[in-house]
Formats: C-alpha cells, structure tokens, sequence
C-alpha cells in the first residue's frame, strides 16, 4: 500500500512539473509577444488589393432579418421549387 503512496506523489510532481514548465513558457511567450508584436500576415490574394497592400476592411457581413422576412423568402424559394 505504501508503494501505492509513493507512486502517486512521483506522478504528481511530475505532472506538477510539466504544468509549472508550461506555464512559465506561456508567461514568456507572452511577454515577448507584447514587447515584440507580430506583424499580421495575410496569405490570401483576396487579402491583398491590386498593389500588394493587405486591405484594412470588413471581409464578411452578416445582414439580420426579422422573422417575417425570413418566412417570405422561405415561401418564394418553395414555391418556386414547387414550379419546376
């Protein structure tokens, strides 16, 4: 019972370890990143404009409509399946 014990502190120190080693590379990542930030990369030629330049605006734009908007639309595209 005693070799049980044991076993599951080495286990633990270990894990202990690698969660305290990970956590320290983190941290200095992170502070390497806020003192030196990344410049943004874009590798997509949609990202790009004509002269090479990476374009600073909205790539996607999501619309809302209400309820009974969507239900019209619904209708005209089943009643237009319904036609052919």
């Amino acid at each position: 019972m005693m070799l049980l014990h044991l076993l599951y502190v080495v286990l633990f120190t270990v894990l202990a370890v690698f969660a305290l080693g990970n956590l320290l590379r983190s941290l200095i990542m992170l502070s390497l990143e806020s003192q030196y930030p990344r410049q943004r990369s874009a590798s997509h030629p949609e990202l790009f404009d004509g002269e090479g330049n990476p374009i600073e605006e909205p790539l996607l734009v999501v619309r809302s409509v209400n309820l009974e908007e969507a239900r019209q639309q619904l209708d005209r595209l089943y009643e237009a399946d319904d036609e052919s």
